[in-house]
């Protein structure tokens, strides 16, 4: 095999193609195959049919070196990954002894009466490498077709996992002549768009080689994902830092994480590096902000709480809105969003207030159209900020993207 391996990870089953379960087996044999150096091109659901099986493996032997198939190796006639890969191969099957003396004996220790169908399972490939299940019947099977290394495994998670640890990444790693590692970093970026963050790393993305960089946006912002390969950790680990110090030399100010990181955890950490507490007074959000806050453990060590006031009733009632703000103003306005800020401050005797006011939908509120919020920040200290925004896309996303703007807002306070 040479260094630069392509493999391909074929998932059997049309549960799969009906979303009945998730693909759960392609991603952590991709997992395990990036930490043993190779690289993963191709991920394929297939059906139960036996034409599409064997379109899908023809094109497989075409284009990949290594072609893992999850799935198809039980007793039933929907389980044809065996007929699809002797319809193109033409290899002979034969019934393997120790995996049918293994299923027999499965049944006379449940003095149960085996149907014929069982000995489908014990079939195997003429000269290839079997596979041993420890925690099921079928056993699984390496081939070499043309050059091109085929692993059939069981689709039961916990069997393709031991038959893949136990036999098949041992086996992959001493036919690979140099030990390749891949890792990858995930940059979070908040503040910034997708576009906007390509354009200004054109440079770095145009050169891109090892590591490479990808932009994937995403819920809470934009997120670059470094990943790099070399012969070793620490060889790998050099290239992944030096490409991230490259990327913070350009948009480092938007940069807020990486990995695991999220926004809440971020902003948690600096609340409590600075010993500030925080509260929320939520109109449009209904308490989506206070919610994510207190995911974070810990979390009452910087916010003892916050004000949900959706009614303008609620808002002069419980958080003293003045009447005349809410007559005059509106409760959609800047006003209204530095009152509910100050006040909320005040009534939680609290280092910082935040407030959102806006309008989610479905219809327009006070001749203001719908996605406008405005978000207002008030701290002890004396300073005090708002703006006004219009945010795209249904009722949810509005009052979620109002959320990450609030910590978006407070990440750059803090810093």
């Amino acid at each position: 095999m040479s260094k630069q391996l392509k493999s391909e990870v074929i998932a059997i089953g049309t549960e799969l193609l009906l979303g009945e379960i998730a693909n759960t087996n392609a991603q952590w044999l991709s997992q395990e195959l990036a930490s043993h150096g190779i690289d993963t091109y191709y991920h394929t659901v297939v059906g139960d049919n036996l034409e599409r099986v064997v379109d899908t493996f023809k094109l497989a032997q075409r284009r990949s070196d290594i072609i893992i198939v999850s799935g198809g190796l039980g007793p039933t006639e929907d389980d044809m990954t065996r007929e699809a890969f002797q319809k193109m191969t033409n290899i002979e099957m034969v019934e393997h002894p120790v995996s049918i003396q293994k299923i027999e004996a499965f049944y006379e220790r449940l003095q149960s009466t085996m149907t014929p169908n069982n000995r489908r399972q014990a079939r195997v490939f003429v000269d290839s490498q079997i596979i041993h299940n420890e925690l099921g019947m079928a056993p699984g099977m390496i081939v070499s077709h043309q050059e091109k290394t085929w692993i059939f495994l069981p689709g039961v998670p916990r069997e393709m996992k031991q038959m893949a640890r136990d036999e098949v990444f041992p086996y992959i790693q001493k036919r690979t002549e140099e030990k390749m590692v891949i890792q990858s970093t995930t940059l979070k970026f908040v503040g910034i768009g997708e576009s906007d963050l390509e354009h200004r790393l054109a440079d770095l993305i145009h050169q891109q080689d090892n590591p490479t960089i990808a932009l994937l946006a995403q819920n809470a912002g934009v997120v670059i994902r470094l990943t790099g390969k070399d012969t070793s950790t620490e060889k790998v680990n050099d290239r992944l830092e030096q490409t991230r110090r490259d990327i913070e030399a350009v948009v480092g100010d938007y940069i807020y994480g990486v990995n695991e990181d999220t926004l809440e955890t971020k902003v948690s950490t600096l609340l409590k590096r600075s010993n500030l507490r925080i509260s929320a007074a939520e109109s449009v959000t209904g308490g989506m902000f206070t919610s994510k806050i207190m995911t974070v453990n810990g979390a009452s060590a910087v916010c003892p709480g916050g004000i949900v006031c959706y009614d303008p009733k609620i808002k002069e009632s419980v958080l003293h809105v003045s009447a005349n703000t809410i007559r005059t103003k509106g409760v959609v306005s800047e006003d209204c969003a530095v009152e509910m800020a100050k006040n909320v401050s005040t009534m939680m005797n609290t280092d910082i207030g935040i407030s959102f006011t806006g309008v989610a939908g479905p219809e327009q509120l006070e001749g203001q159209p719908v996605g406008t919020v405005y978000i207002a920040l008030y701290s002890q200290s004396g300073e005090q900020q708002v703006k006004r925004y219009t945010f795209q896309g249904d009722r949810e996303m509005i009052r979620h993207r109002a959320t990450i703007k609030g910590f978006e807002i407070l990440l750059n306070f803090l810093k």
